[in-house]
């Protein structure tokens, strides 16, 4: 696909929130459960396309997200906004079910030795744990999503051929999955990498959904944003005030930042559907419900026409300066 990315020219561009699940997972602090519905409800009404809420996964694995069912049950839902969660395995698919989730996310790496680690199962054990995920969503009329990571590479085995992502893609898709997301697990995705890899894989299977899941490690999460624009995908993971992180990617910063990647598309013409103010003041509730700072920049340094006054001797400097003329 050719276009001039830097002309949005009003094309729309789905930006879906996954801080909730993949950003608060990673937090020492828990998050009250009043407070974590009070999030989506307000990530809801500043228009995201979809919300990842949170993960239905062993309460004992992760503890900040013990409260997935009440969350995903009294959350208020906006018609026309997604509300997805990550499930593991089939007890986890049920238990999201039961709490009218409206998409199920799956797991895998497209790294074997990333998969073993992460998962702590080989990629075919994986890909039978989640074919079986995938059967129970289809019988009760759930649409799945499968979230592959590792696309862009892995930091224990370095690049991952493109063959065997798309290995992965195809059994996926011939089990009926209709959403792939492409992640950049750990932050080494880079622009020029992006672009041909997204590009083959829509040209490839044109009646797939995919996103692309990016995260700001090395500071080419907005780069890689546009490139998958210029591939043509028009669905992006992004998360609150850049939330997130890596287990396997030490110093890692989190995924590219809601806010910031609104605030860039939308200056550039695209339309992202979101009021952008309403993303802010969600994003400000963050630092003190986790118990410190984020790394995104739209909050601390504002929107680029949110203007400040002069200087208090603005006057007096320009009566000085004029009377030096």
């Amino acid at each position: 696909m050719t276009q001039d990315i830097w002309q949005g020219a009003g094309r729309r561009i789905h930006i879906q929130e996954v801080g909730m699940r993949d950003g608060l997972q990673m937090e020492q602090a828990f998050v009250p459960t009043d407070e974590k519905i009070a999030l989506a409800n307000a990530l809801s009404a500043a228009g995201l396309a979809k919300i990842e809420v949170t993960s239905f996964v062993s309460p004992s694995a992760i503890p900040a997200l013990r409260d997935a069912e009440i969350v995903m049950r009294e959350i208020t839902r906006v018609p026309g906004v997604v509300y997805t969660a990550l499930v593991p395995n089939v007890r986890g698919a049920e238990r999201a079910i039961e709490a009218r989730t409206d998409e199920l996310n799956l797991v895998m790496s497209a790294s074997a030795t990333h998969n073993l680690a992460n998962l702590r199962m080989t990629q075919e054990q994986s890909f039978a744990a989640l074919a079986q995920v995938v059967a129970t969503a289809q019988a009760a009329g759930v649409p799945v999503n499968v979230s592959l990571s590792c696309v862009f590479g892995c930091p224990m085995e370095g690049d991952v051929a493109p063959e065997a992502v798309f290995g992965w893609v195809q059994r996926f898709v011939d089990l009926g999955v209709a959403g792939i997301t492409l992640c950049d697990t750990t932050g080494m995705a880079y622009p020029s990498q992006v672009q041909p890899l997204a590009a083959a894989a829509r040209a490839r299977w044109p009646a797939v959904l995919f996103t692309l899941h990016f995260h700001n490690t090395r500071g080419m999460g907005l780069a890689n944003v546009l490139a998958g624009i210029a591939a043509g995908v028009d669905c992006y993971d992004t998360s609150l005030g850049g939330l997130g992180g890596c287990p396997y990617a030490p110093g890692a910063s989190g995924n590219v930042c809601s806010e910031e990647i609104v605030h860039a598309l939308q200056l550039m013409g695209y339309d992202t559907g979101v009021d952008l103010a309403q993303l802010m003041s969600a994003a400000r509730r963050l630092p003190a419900l986790i118990g410190h700072e984020l790394p995104g920049q739209i909050v601390k340094a504002g929107r680029r026409l949110d203007l400040h006054p002069v200087p208090a001797d603005f006057e007096a400097t320009r009566a000085r300066a004029l009377a030096r003329a």
